[in-house]
């Protein structure tokens, strides 16, 4: 029995990047990431995580961050007071 075996996919190349630079920071290549999702579909019986679609207030808030709209506040406080209201 082979002791590794190839996976092809193909990745928008700036999901690619973005993905590598954020793996990097965690001490993990791309190949590691993989094998440790893999490891965990076996373990949970599927996938590690819940799959669904976002609720309207969700893809409207995604939206916004997407266009970089949205409000902006100047410190945490007026953030959290914000909040409160």
């Amino acid at each position: 029995m082979s002791k590794s075996t190839m996976i092809h996919a193909r990745i928008e190349p700036a999901l690619k990047h973005d993905a590598e630079q954020m793996l990097s920071e965690l001490g993990l290549n791309m190949t590691q990431a993989i094998t440790l999702f893999l490891q965990q579909v076996r373990l949970n019986r599927g996938l590690p995580f819940e799959v669904k679609l976002p609720t309207p207030q969700t893809q409207k808030a995604l939206d916004e961050l997407d266009k970089r709209e949205g409000k902006k506040f100047s410190t945490i406080d007026d953030l959290f007071d914000d909040l409160e209201n």
